[in-house]
Parts: structure tokens; C-alpha cells; sequence
């Protein structure tokens, strides 16, 4: 790692608090109008390349052509831009503690839906101003966007930006540029770009913030741009089943392949955002999940899980209440999910014979899941039973090692109980 400079121009750097693929980023002092700000120094390495340093340069510099003409509270602002021997460098406003959106984008991180449709409400109104001005971002991802410790917004980063002023008249940047996993299709396919290219990449953003899973990842760059151009999004209810009608429709209005199809402007988004946030008073709130976080955390069933397959499973699943006496499976009917009692006690009936007794902690229903065939015995509520149902499905699309898990537990149970029932018929064959 290079050592961190004590002077860029008249600027004096206080510490490194960033580092990206074009430069990094420090934290400075500004001595003329006696405030903190941050800079963001390109890589040495790439301003000298004697091939492509100058395309680098206007790459760069590109960031506060772009940024220079918009003033608004949800983008970041620069203040200076400028050539110090071989350092080039862009002066910004500097956001104390800042985090960006990806620390919101695992399954145990996830945010409120009523915070990720504020924090996406917010984005869409700047993008729909910088739109408005000229400029499409082209590189919207979790990355660029900030949120300040007041649970402000910033989004970052204009460095490939397009500019469509009648002012500006560069020649611009075309071809594939962007981030692979946040492209639209027509910049997958390098055709023409609008403003609801933006729209696209932040659909995808509210995608990974609702379920802690990317809709289009894939191992390969080949794979990403197939699923990006041709591939439908998984619905967001295989990940959980607490996301308002209208959200789903604003996302799959945000995702769909044709542009336009999508959200002409940031504004039409924003508007539909602003009428969902007032409906998801009845949305389960944080505290509530929290508390069946703890509630099934230390059932031994989930020993091995980290806290994010955990989230991910109570997000995803149904969670039921039974009445003593109640079935909760019928011999005969087809159901393809397995449940885990979270309280009380039930039987598990064949032919009307009590042939086991479960409670807290245990699992029934994994043949089911198993084989996908009717079940072949009733399970019946002997107290007041709280229970969850995992879906086939949502554990179709969990993590491999979720599923490992999983598989795991369902071998170990099987084991178990085929031996229980080896020793149940040969006591009944000895007293034959």
C-alpha cells in the first residue's frame, strides 16, 4: 500500500478512509474556507499508463463535469477538481461516518421494508433531478450511495456518468461501462441508454435490501449478462412473505427487460413509493421480528446456523398457531413443507395409532419435502402448538450451505426415527 500523502494541492490530507478501483479517498483539510472535505486521488499508476492515462484523466475528471452542475441535498457535491504534478484529484463533501447501502443487503442486515422504501424514495427523487439536468449516473449500486449518521442521502460517484446537456458538448463515454451485476440490459447489450437505466440498476438495489439476495448473480460475467437481459427475476416471495402488493409491482415495474416499460422518470417512482409508505403501517416492524429472532434462535434444530440463515428463514416462512385438538396434516393430503415447533406438543398419527409424540424443537414433515409425495400420517396439536412451515421453495433458493444444513438435520431426524421405528415393531413382533 502506497504512503498516504500529507499535502494534495493546497489541501491537507488528515487520514485514508477509502479505496476504490479508480483512486482513493481521503479525508482533508480545506485551509481557505477552514473545513473538513474529502478527496478522491486517482491511482498513480493509471494517470501514467502512456496508452490509456489520458482517457483515464477524462474518465476521472468526468465525476465533477457531471456532479459540477447539480445541487441537490441527496448528491454528493464537489467543490474543486485539479492536476497536482502527477496527482489528479477531485475535492467532495465529506460525510462523517458514512456507510453505504451494502452493509443493508444481507439476509441477518436487512432493514425495516418502511426504511428501504424511504431510503429508495429518496434516491428516486435525486436521480429524477439529476435526470432532469442532464445526467444519467450509469453506475448505480450499493457502493455509491451513502447514508449519513442523520439517515441522510448521498449518491456518489458520477465519474461515467452520461451527460445529455445541449451545454456540454464532449464527446462522452459509450460502450460497456458500468458494474456487471448492476447493468441494465441496455447496457449489457450496449445500446442506446435513458434515464430509466437508472431505474433498472436501483430496482436491484431494493431487491438485494428486501431479501439479502442478488436477483441476477451468477458465477461468470456471461451468466450475469443472461440473466440481466432474459431471465425472469425470482419473485420476492420466495425470500418472505411480509412485502405489500404494490411494492412487488413498483419492483417488477422497476426490473422489467424493455425500457419502456419500466418508470419513465425518478418522480412516476417516487410518487408510487410515497403512496406504499403510507399502507405499511400493518407491515411486521423490526421489534417484533427480533422477537422471533430469540424465540427459535436457541432451538437446538438450528445448531450450526449462522444469524443470517436464521433471518433469511424467518423472513421467508409462515409462521402458524394451532388449538389442541387441531390436525396440522392430514394423512393422505399433499403438502411439500416441513415444520419446526417453536412451542407445545403434537402427535403423529397412522391408521388413527399414535406412532410418535414431538415437542419444542422438533421437526416433522421432512419426507414430504423429501419426496414431494402424500403424507403418509396425520400430525395432530395436543396443546396449543406455534410452529413455522418452510416452503420447498424457500429452501430451494436458499444458500448452498443453508441447505447443506438442512439436508443435514433432515438425515440425522430420519435416522432417528426409522429407528425408533425398528424398536416399535420389534417389541410388537416379541409380544406376538
Amino acid at each position: 500500500m502506497s504512503a498516504i500523502p500529507e499535502k494534495i494541492g493546497k489541501y491537507r490530507i488528515i487520514e485514508e478512509v477509502g479505496r476504490g478501483s479508480m483512486g482513493s479517498v481521503y479525508s482533508a483539510h480545506d485551509p481557505f474556507a477552514d473545513k473538513k472535505v474529502a478527496i478522491k486521488l486517482a491511482h498513480s499508476q493509471y494517470v501514467k499508463e502512456e496508452e490509456t492515462g489520458e482517457r483515464f484523466k477524462k474518465l476521472f475528471f468526468n465525476e465533477a463535469q457531471a456532479a459540477g452542475v447539480l445541487n441537490h441535498p441527496s448528491i454528493l457535491k464537489i467543490f474543486d477538481a485539479d492536476i497536482d504534478g502527477d496527482n489528479c484529484y477531485l475535492v467532495m463533501e465529506y460525510i462523517h461516518n458514512a456507510k453505504t447501502l451494502g452493509g443493508y443487503c444481507k439476509p441477518d442486515t436487512l432493514l425495516p421494508i418502511r426504511e428501504v422504501v424511504g431510503i429508495i424514495y429518496k434516491v428516486a427523487k435525486a436521480l429524477d433531478y439529476a435526470h432532469r439536468q442532464g445526467i444519467i449516473h450509469r453506475d448505480i449500486k450499493p457502493e455509491n450511495i451513502l447514508q449519513t449518521s442523520t439517515l441522510d442521502i448521498k449518491i456518489a460517484d458520477f465519474s461515467i456518468a452520461m451527460i445529455i446537456r445541449e451545454d456540454f458538448l464532449e464527446t462522452q463515454f459509450h460502450g460497456f461501462l458500468g458494474s456487471p451485476l448492476y447493468m441494465s440490459p441496455e447496457q449489457i447489450n450496449e445500446w442506446q441508454i435513458s434515464t430509466n437505466t437508472d431505474i433498472f440498476s436501483l430496482g436491484i438495489i431494493m431487491y438485494e435490501m428486501l431479501t439479502g439476495h442478488h436477483p441476477f448473480k451468477a458465477n461468470n460475467l456471461s451468466a450475469i449478462s443472461k440473466k440481466i437481459t432474459s431471465e425472469k427475476t425470482p419473485p420476492l416471495s420466495e425470500f418472505r412473505n411480509d412485502v405489500p402488493e404494490g411494492l412487488e409491482y413498483a419492483l417488477k415495474r422497476m426490473l422489467k427487460k424493455s425500457p419502456d416499460k419500466r418508470y419513465n422518470m425518478g418522480l412516476d417512482l417516487a410518487a408510487d413509493l410515497a403512496l406504499i409508505y403510507e399502507d405499511l403501517d400493518d407491515v411486521e416492524n423490526q421489534d417484533s421480528l427480533r422477537e422471533k429472532f430469540e424465540s427459535i434462535q436457541n432451538l437446538g434444530f438450528f445448531d450450526g446456523f449462522t444469524d443470517a440463515d436464521i433471518w433469511e428463514l424467518i423472513r421467508a416462512c409462515d409462521w402458524h398457531k394451532y388449538d389442541s385438538n387441531s390436525h396440522i396434516i392430514r394423512e393422505g393430503e399433499e403438502d411439500h413443507s416441513f415444520y419446526i415447533i417453536l412451542s407445545g406438543v403434537v402427535t403423529v398419527e397412522k391408521n388413527g395409532q399414535q406412532i410418535d409424540s414431538l415437542q419444542e424443537g422438533n421437526c416433522f414433515g421432512e419426507m414430504g419435502y423429501l419426496t414431494k409425495a402424500k403424507r403418509s400420517a396425520s400430525v395432530i396439536a395436543k396443546s396449543d402448538v406455534s410452529l413455522i412451515q418452510v416452503n420447498a421453495s424457500t429452501l430451494d433458493r436458499a444458500a448452498e450451505e443453508t441447505q447443506l444444513r438442512f439436508l443435514k438435520i433432515f438425515v440425522k431426524t430420519l435416522i432417528g426415527r426409522l429407528a425408533d421405528t425398528t424398536s416399535i415393531l420389534t417389541q410388537a413382533s416379541s409380544r406376538s
